[in-house]
């Protein structure tokens, strides 16, 4: 590897992209550093794409460090009972998921939607006077010994010591500087999710929603989760194994608002729900009737492996490890790479390659081991017949109840890596 000369005394840090990623490592730099940062943002706007994200204990721990947690959970929905019911109109299983981790770490479950979490960071990053440019396409990166250049569409440049792609998973530093030999794969998996307000449904619907409610069927699995503080939306989400389109999904997905095609796809869910019984079916059937934007979204993911850095750039977030989001990871796995840079930056005495190094022989392993936890996770969502939904329903209901009986919940069955703490690694 190119030893990269000495950083300048008077540190300065480029960020590519203002997704959570993004404005969290700016404002763990300022916190931790004496390094200047300034963001560059493609979209024009202070938004992001997706409907709700989860966060887990690891990433709400993280969050508060950050300064943010109280005005994420203002905007959130915090409980994390999950019920799996049967589409007989029965519970299967029933668990707090993260018992035994909100136990060690104060921290439980947040549901929260996407652009809430970007206006919560976004906030933050404002009030600590943070320059953030929007609507700056980025078009070349060039290097020298002393610093790293970026130029933008409109002509505009700027130059820093260092340059942090928080750019995401079809990121414009990996794909043109960092790894262009790395491409994605499509994980076989595809999403439909929408927002409902609770005020189109009835109470009785309303109420049954207590958590992460999930059913599952022979083409896949339905999720239903609250993602506001006062339950006034739900996120409702369909994830199952598809053949990707031959328009290949595009760029994020797609979303639909014409109303024959939402009602296209209201009829492959409710194709799905026919044989849903009780209480539980008809709620189902009235959140998916009242569905009036669709989101769907190909699951595609970045290969284990590949380069993290070159030169003084590096990759933090889904820029460097997208995943499937079956583990509820994505945006946990972009704190923690964000506060292991931050601590390795603080240490003047590190060059830029030490710097980089020990990022990528610390993250390794838990990104690896996430990323698995994500893909075997996806298997319950894969099509099956009946006798093998049947299997399945039986497979968790027998599993959890082993698990209580035995007392290994209270081992931390299933939730170890929830408890991770990235700033209790050790740096030396």
């Amino acid at each position: 590897m190119q030893m990269i000369s000495k950083m300048t005394e008077k540190r300065k840090a480029i960020i590519i992209g203002a997704g959570p990623t993004g404005l969290a490592a700016a404002l763990r730099l300022h916190q931790q550093t004496d390094i200047e940062v300034t963001l560059y943002e493609l979209r024009s706007e202070p938004t992001t794409l997706g409907g709700a994200i989860g966060i887990l204990p690891n990433g709400l721990r993280l969050l508060h460090r950050l300064g943010v947690y109280e005005k994420a959970v203002a905007r959130g929905f915090s409980s994390s009972n999950m019920t799996l019911h049967s589409l007989q109109g029965n519970i299967v299983a029933q668990q707090d998921y993260v018992g035994w981790a909100r136990e060690k770490t104060g921290f439980g479950y947040l549901r929260i939607k996407r652009t809430d979490l970007v206006d919560v960071l976004l906030e933050a990053v404002q009030q600590m006077n943070i320059p953030i440019h929007f609507n700056t396409r980025l078009t070349t990166i060039e290097e020298s010994d002393l610093s790293v250049k970026v130029v933008f569409e409109d002509g505009s440049t700027d130059t820093a010591d260092m340059l942090i792609g928080c750019d995401g998973i079809h990121s414009f530093v990996r794909r043109t500087y960092v790894d262009p030999e790395k491409t994605l794969e499509y994980s076989g998996m595809s999403g439909l999710g929408s927002l409902i307000p609770t005020s189109a449904l009835s109470p009785t619907t309303t109420d049954q929603v207590t958590g992460l409610d999930v059913t599952l069927t022979e083409d896949g699995m339905l999720a239903v989760n609250p993602c506001t503080a006062n339950k006034g939306e739900l996120f409702c989400f369909f994830s199952k194994e598809a053949a990707l389109p031959e328009s290949g999904g595009g760029r994020d997905g797609w979303e639909v608002h014409r109303k024959e095609e939402v009602d296209g796809f209201k009829s492959t869910l409710l194709r799905s729900l026919e044989n849903a019984r009780g209480e539980w079916g008809t709620a189902l059937r009235e959140i998916v009737n009242n569905i009036s934007v669709v989101k769907f979204y190909p699951v595609y993911r970045l290969p284990l492996g590949g380069i993290w850095s070159k030169g003084r750039c590096v990759l933090v977030g889904d820029a460097a490890h997208a995943m499937s989001p079956h583990a509820g990871q994505g945006v946990s796995m972009g704190l923690e790479d964000v506060f292991l840079l931050s601590r390795l930056l603080e240490d003047h005495k590190r060059s830029l390659d030490e710097v980089f190094d020990k990022y990528d022989h610390i993250r390794r392993p838990r990104v690896n081991e996430i990323f698995k936890l994500a893909a075997q996770n996806a298997e319950v969502r894969r099509k099956s017949s009946a006798w093998g939904l049947w299997f399945k329903e039986l497979k968790v209901s027998v599993g959890m109840c082993l698990a209580w009986a035995l007392g290994m919940e209270k081992t931390g069955l299933r939730q170890a890596h929830l408890v991770y703490d990235i700033d209790a690694v050790e740096l030396a």
